[in-house]
């Protein structure tokens, strides 16, 4: 049985599209990840190594999701990131029990996965390993 909780207060509103319009606005490496719970290559992904300031949102809806403070390097070969926005992810515990699956509060877009007591020196003991195709970046200097 699969256990789901929101990280603090719901984001406001949802987006609901049928699969071909979701195909219409997305890539499909995008589609695949994102709509299908798909995993891109370990290393190859666009923020893997970007450090810059800023904020990553949903790729799928532009949800700000994880704020660039709160981002590290775990060598996982996916982006990695402590905590997020408060009420900007799911968290679902898989049917086998191992992994917690994370999804876009707003559209339920496949993130990857979040795992907790690796020992990492964070603010909290856990890592949200993030495909970067389900991201999109916003750096601080263009928003100001």
């Amino acid at each position: 049985m699969a256990t789901t909780a929101i990280l603090a207060a719901p984001s406001t509103g949802s987006v609901q599209k049928p699969d071909d319009e979701w195909r219409a606005v997305l890539s499909p490496e995008q589609f695949r990840v994102l709509r299908e719970k798909g995993t891109e290559a370990r290393f190859k992904g666009e923020y893997n190594k970007l450090y810059d300031e800023g904020t990553y949102a949903c790729a799928g809806c532009a949800t700000p999701l994880y704020k660039s403070t709160t981002k590290f390097d775990s060598g996982c070969g996916w982006p990695a990131f402590f905590d997020a926005i408060p009420g900007a992810i799911k968290q679902t515990l898989e049917p086998d029990g191992r992994r917690v699956e994370i999804t876009c509060a707003k559209c339920d877009g496949h993130l990857g996965h979040v795992f907790k007591g690796e020992g990492f020196p964070t603010p909290k003991d856990e890592r949200h390993c993030v495909n970067s195709v389900s991201l999109k970046f916003n750096s601080s200097e263009t928003s100001s």
